[in-house]
């Protein structure tokens, strides 16, 4: 892993990676493909692509940093300040809070502090443009390039749908927009108007930021009502055989609970 990466760093410093991306044939074959399953006028987006700008932060901030256990995730994420900006942004949003927990059935706290850990309550958005952050990872970063170049044919949907300047909207350097950091197919396809004036936006409306969130979660199978965690005792076969440092939801409770798991409360 590390060879491969110090050889992508290296790639990534040859002038292949510095002339125009509208220039480069990967570019254009990702063109091709959009005019053709999208009707975009194969002219325009390379007029586009002329414009766009590689972002390097992105290509380092990219890259798989040290882990991190829960402590350290804690003391960065739950501080004074930050409870504090929830609190504010809790009683500033509590009518919009109160209808997504009835809507989606998501209480508001889970809602909050997702919010809170994606932006600080929309203090830090991002500073980048989208489609350069895009355009960056989908095709000077081959580990995940097929990952960002559905995310960036997402991107020119969205502005086309939405009627908006594709380098207007800035982002995270993994092109995530908006109060809640919605990737561009999770904004296509789980965003809401939550505040009623015709048009979703996610940077600027804590509303439509709370109702998307909160459909999100009901989307990917959220139930109201249902305990968010357990406490759980596994038995050295288990722990060797299950905890090997994924936390990817791999594995049904049964079959945890078979290899001798122990979970308290039981679950429903």
């Amino acid at each position: 892993m590390k060879r491969a990466l110090a050889l992508y760093l290296l790639l990534a410093t040859t002038p292949l990676f510095a002339q125009s991306y509208a220039g480069r044939a990967e570019v254009q074959a990702f063109i091709d493909e959009v005019v053709k399953r999208h009707g975009f006028k194969s002219a325009e987006l390379r007029k586009l692509f002329s414009k766009v700008q590689r972002v390097d932060p992105a290509l380092k901030l990219i890259l798989p940093g040290e882990p991190l256990t829960w402590e350290d995730y804690r003391a960065q994420f739950v501080n004074e300040t930050r409870v504090a900006n929830g609190l504010a942004f809790w009683k500033e949003n509590r009518r919009s809070l109160a209808r997504a927990e009835k809507e989606y059935g998501v209480p508001a706290q889970y809602i909050v502090a997702i919010i809170g850990v994606e932006t600080n309550y929309g203090r830090n958005m991002g500073k980048y443009r989208v489609i350069d952050a895009l355009s960056t990872l989908a095709f000077d970063y081959p580990p995940r390039s097929s990952y960002f170049r559905r995310e960036l044919e997402q991107y020119l949907l969205l502005a086309r749908e939405a009627g908006i300047d594709v380098f207007a909207t800035r982002g995270s350097y993994a092109g995530a927009i908006g109060i809640p950091q919605f990737m561009p197919t999770s904004l296509r396809r789980y965003a809401v108007d939550f505040n009623g004036d015709g048009h979703i936006d996610l940077s600027r409306s804590s509303a439509d930021a709370v109702g998307s969130v909160a459909n999100f979660l009901k989307e990917h199978g959220w139930q109201a009502g249902e305990p968010v965690l357990f406490k759980a005792k596994p038995s050295p076969e288990a722990l060797a055989r299950y905890m090997d440092g994924s936390f990817e939801p791999r594995y049904r409770i049964a079959e945890l609970t078979a290899a001798g798991l122990e979970i308290e409360p039981a679950p429903p």
